[in-house]
């Protein structure tokens, strides 16, 4: 794995309430999409929740961070051992596209974007409409370190575990984003 510090993996604030960050994976477009669609293999490194592949068709989330790497780490306070939100498909072009709200209010809006590099598959996530600067601080590690769990998974790697990760990186988005 990359160092944390590396800057290319840091997630970028494109305007104030939307981070865009990227991960390169190996191929093929499809595989990497399974672990985008497939709650089985999405449950490894995000959350699961079986979506229905179509526009306006809604799900739910499931994340059990405590369950994605053995050790998990330290949990950080104000964080659950399950969290659950309700989402709606809104774009979806296989194996290609993904663009789902974020929360039952629709507040946010992630798109996920695959393209094919060679070999290899370029993710961009883009998560739009993030409410405040500590839902920020949470957001941007939080893909961060769930992507990072998703390159190990499809790399076939050991990842170090997830809440000791998690913590590293919010520190530093808050240093990175202390002028906000």
């Amino acid at each position: 794995m990359k160092k944390l510090t590396e800057p290319s993996l840091f997630g970028t604030l494109i305007e104030p309430t939307t981070l865009r960050i990227e991960r390169v994976l190996p191929g093929p477009i499809e595989r990497v999409w399974s672990y985008l669609t497939d709650a089985e293999l999405r449950r490894q490194w995000l959350g699961s929740g079986v979506m229905e592949l179509r526009v306006g068709a809604p799900f739910e989330m499931v994340w059990r961070n405590d369950e994605l790497t053995v050790p998990p780490g330290v949990r950080p306070e104000g964080f659950s051992e399950e969290h659950r939100m309700q989402s709606r498909i809104v774009a979806i072009e296989p194996p290609r596209l993904l663009v789902f709200t974020w929360g039952e209010q629709q507040a946010g809006e992630v798109t996920m974007e695959l393209l094919t590099e060679g070999e290899q598959v370029r993710l961009t996530v883009t998560h739009r409409r993030i409410v405040d600067r500590k839902a920020l601080l949470s957001v941007g590690p939080g893909w961060h370190a769930h992507l990072d769990l998703l390159v190990n998974r499809v790399s076939g790697t050991t990842p170090e575990p997830h809440w000791d990760h998690f913590n590293l990186l919010r520190a530093e988005y808050a240093k990175r984003w202390s002028e906000m």
